[in-house]
Order: C-alpha cells, then sequence, then structure tokens
C-alpha cells in the first residue's frame, strides 16, 4: 500500500503465490490503520483507490463500513457488461479518442453507502470494446478538490465524468511507478530469498530503503531533485563522490564533496541546514 501523495511505502506484505488482493486486501488495510493509526475520523478523511483485483462487493462494502472513501473498479465482468448496457448517454473522453463513458443508471443498492458508478469502454484493435465500471463514495465536489479543480465544473456533466475517470487514472501511476523505480533502482529484482520468512525481511528491507529514498529526496529540498525518482535518486545524488572526515571518537565532523558534480551545488545549502545541529560541517572543498 502506498500513500500516493507522498510516496511513502505504508504497508509491505508477502503473501504465497496462490493468494489474491480479494483475500489480501483487509489485512493489508489493517495493517496500514495500525501504522498510521487510523481511527474512525481519519478513516473518513482517507480514500483507497484500487484496482478491479479488490472490487467485489463484500471487499468493497467492507471498506465503507469502516468509513473509508472508495475509488474502485467492479470485479465481476458479467455484472460490468450488464451495468454498460444501462448507459443511456456515452461521452467522448477529450484526452484519449478511443475510450468513452458514461453514468451507470441502475441504481447501486447493494452497497452500504451512497455511491458513484461510471461505465468505460476502450476500442480494441478489432473494433470492439473492452468495459468497466468505476466505483466511488466521493462527490463530484470531492473528486474536483482532489485532483485540484475549480469547483465551477461540478456544473458540467462532461468535465465531471472526465474528473472522476482521471481520479481513477491516477490509482495505478503511483504504486506502478513506484514498483518500476524500486526495480531499477534499489535492484530488487535481483535479490531472492528461497525460505519465505527471509523473502519476507528482504521485501520489508525493500520498503524501508523505498522510503529513506523518499524521505532523502524531501530532506534535501532541492527544486531539481524533488523530480527525480527512485532510480535517479540512487544512480546519480547517492553516487557523488567526496571525503568524509572523522573526530578521534569517529564521529563526522566534516562532509566534502566533489566541486565538479553539478548537482553537490544543488542541495549543498539544503544539507547544510539539515546537518547543523549534528555540528557537521558540509562544504565542496574549496578555500
Amino acid at each position: 500500500m502506498l500513500a500516493t501523495q507522498y510516496e511513502e511505502v505504508v504497508v509491505d506484505r508477502l503473501f504465497a503465490g496462490n493468494v489474491q488482493l480479494i483475500k489480501a486486501l483487509q489485512p493489508l488495510v489493517e495493517a496500514a490503520e495500525t501504522t498510521l493509526e487510523l481511527d474512525e475520523a481519519k478513516r473518513a478523511r482517507t480514500i483507497i483507490r484500487v484496482d478491479a483485483g479488490s472490487g467485489t462487493l463484500d471487499d468493497l462494502n467492507w471498506l465503507l463500513a469502516r468509513g473509508f472513501e472508495i475509488m474502485a473498479k467492479e470485479y465481476s465482468g458479467q455484472r460490468v457488461l450488464r451495468l454498460a448496457k444501462t448507459v443511456t448517454a456515452w461521452v467522448q473522453d477529450p484526452d484519449w479518442s478511443e475510450r468513452s463513458f458514461g453514468w451507470v443508471s441502475e441504481p447501486p443498492t447493494d452497497y452500504v453507502r451512497p455511491i458513484q458508478r461510471i461505465a468505460v469502454r476502450c476500442r480494441r484493435q478489432d473494433g470492439t470494446f473492452a468495459y468497466g465500471v468505476l466505483i466511488c463514495s466521493l462527490s463530484a465536489e470531492q473528486v474536483l478538490a482532489v485532483l485540484g479543480r475549480t469547483s465551477s465544473q461540478a456544473a458540467d456533466p462532461v468535465a465531471v465524468l472526465a474528473a472522476y475517470v482521471t481520479f481513477y487514472d491516477q490509482r495505478g501511476g503511483g504504486i506502478e511507478t513506484s514498483l518500476k523505480g524500486d526495480k531499477q533502482g534499489l535492484g530488487l529484482t535481483k535479490r531472492n530469498k528461497k525460505p519465505f520468512e527471509a523473502q519476507h525481511i528482504l521485501v520489508l528491507l525493500g520498503s524501508l530503503a523505498h522510503n529513506v529514498v523518499v524521505w532523502a529526496r524531501r530532506w534535501l529540498s532541492s527544486p531539481q531533485i524533488q523530480r527525480y525518482g527512485i532510480l535517479r535518486m540512487v544512480r546519480d545524488v547517492f553516487h557523488i563522490s567526496g571525503l568524509l572526515r572523522f573526530d578521534a571518537s569517529g564521529s563526522v565532523v566534516e562532509i566534502v564533496f566533489n566541486q565538479e558534480a553539478c548537482l553537490a551545488r544543488s542541495f549543498l545549502c539544503p544539507l547544510q541546514a539539515l546537518l547543523a545541529l549534528l555540528r557537521v560541517v558540509v562544504n565542496l572543498g574549496e578555500t
């Protein structure tokens, strides 16, 4: 589970190879509740965004009953096709000519709280359509606010539909980009353990490494570095050459960066401020 706003891994668990998300969702969410200390008030301000793998009626009702807001995708293929047939008007996606969407007109009576449902269809190469149904408990105003769009768009039916679909699209970007960055930057695919417990520890160490890189990017607070992913942080930032100087007790007292490294100057001042309380001098070795 990834906190997409600030890219931290909240919970990382290893399951047996035959365990699908419909069996893993509730343990993951309960673990996240513990990690983040989510009480009832905090759960009401937390949006769980998942794909079709955990879009079962039971899972979504469990999340809604717990007080979470949801942005999900319908699990049942048969239900998707039935609901798509209830769309009375399809709207062309303004950003993708092969995609359109529309409101599901069938009332969502099976859910424990009010939800919105949007059918989405994408044209395949053979001319037929692939369908999906999005399920969201947020109002149009809330979705627009999360996306940073003006509340006036709530009066535009097309803008509202596009906002819901865009909000779902953003679900995948964070976690998939994170996994790709960790595999490339941290080399996670190159390390595996045969015992289940050992592999689980390796997974947790990978999450710790991911979070440390994310925190370091924030600590350095350089506008240039804020745009870097995991791979560039490890490859370009963490590999800048330099010298460490220690005192008699073995504590670091000075960090000297290679002044020829272009990135060193961009985070010199933030690192100086960060280490000032520890009385560690940071410079470029200039006289």
